[in-house]
């Protein structure tokens, strides 16, 4: 009887997401278009990751003739081995330390930004007030890498407002050379990623704080809760699980640092701090033509990104708290 039923049950769990299916054409239709984007864009550029296995610079005949039948030169795990063992500046080691300082530094500042003022705008009570701030804070977000970049040298310019402002105050006696630096190079970045990203993140955690329940505030200020206590005791355990979500998405994309910011604000003096793997892949996969050392890269940063994600995942749901897995 089980090896019947078994089979049964199947098909009706079959004939069940089939009529659902067709009860929701609609929504099946047009899903298409972005199911065709993602196997377009991220799963069929995975064939290219057979060139971190092989010498391009040697190989024998077209990519038509390999896919023919013709016989790559044997390059097994070289490509890998000289993303560790190239002696060219900079580094691909040199790369890895700038991507994981600069990520961190976002992580880090662009999370409690985005608490610290969704947290500020959930208590004002001035509704005009708050909608302005929220408008002008998440506008950034829509603007070009290179007019933001182009807005920061101007800010941060050796005669610029920034500068101007901390010598009337007296915190400095001479402008700063920020964008010539190498020590502020990943300080700054973080800066712009913050004012740039900040209004976004915070419309994500203020709507989970109106998924809160008003009466748990008002428990709180029967009991004696100040404003404060019941920030730290009300609103903050409430947007727990969407942090950690968020936690766990932003710590598999630690590698993503991103290219923009660096390379639209590097200099000469500043080259050795600014370059990231992403600029790495570039420059060995364009430049200089080294296909398979680029794959390479390319695969290790994604393979230490899936790592990265699968174990916050299960420390979160070790810990007992939501996962996306």
């Amino acid at each position: 009887m089980t090896g019947i039923t078994k089979p049964t049950n199947q098909r009706q769990k079959k004939a069940g997401f089939f009529r659902q299916l067709g009860k929701q054409w609609q929504l099946a239709i047009m899903s298409v278009p972005m199911l065709l984007y993602v196997l377009l864009f991220n799963y069929a550029p995975l064939w290219g990751w057979v060139n971190a296995f092989r010498d391009i610079s040697r190989e024998r005949g077209t990519l038509i003739q390999y896919l023919s039948g013709g016989e790559p030169i044997p390059y097994g795990l070289n490509n890998f081995k000289n993303l560790f063992d190239s002696m060219n500046v900079p580094t691909f080691m040199e790369s890895l330390r700038n991507t994981l300082a600069m990520s961190l530094i976002n992580l880090v500042f662009g999370t409690l930004s985005a608490i610290v003022l969704a947290v500020l705008l959930n208590e004002v009570r001035q509704k005009s007030f708050k909608r302005t701030v929220q408008t002008v804070t998440y506008l950034p977000h829509f603007l070009s890498m290179i007019i933001v970049v182009g807005m920061a040298q101007i800010i941060f310019d050796d005669k610029g407002p920034i500068n101007d402002l901390l010598i009337s105050v007296g915190l400095i006696k001479a402008p700063v050379f920020w964008l010539g630096e190498s020590k502020y190079f990943w300080w700054l970045v973080g800066v712009i990623n913050v004012w740039k990203e900040v209004g976004w993140g915070t419309i994500i955690y203020i709507s989970a704080m109106t998924g809160i329940d008003p009466c748990l505030y008002e428990a709180a200020s029967i009991d004696g809760a100040g404003r404060f206590q019941r920030i730290m005791h009300v609103t903050l355990p409430g947007i727990r699980s969407t942090f950690v979500i968020l936690l766990i998405m932003n710590i598999g994309h630690i590698l993503d640092t991103g290219f923009e910011i660096q390379y639209l604000l590097k200099s000469t003096l500043t080259e050795r701090v600014a370059y990231t793997v992403d600029l790495y892949v570039m420059e060995y996969g364009t430049q200089k033509s080294d296909i398979g050392l680029a794959t390479a890269a390319g695969i290790f940063k994604s393979v230490i990104a899936i790592i990265l994600l699968t174990g916050a995942n299960f420390i979160s749901k070790r810990l007992g708290e939501d996962s996306l897995m």
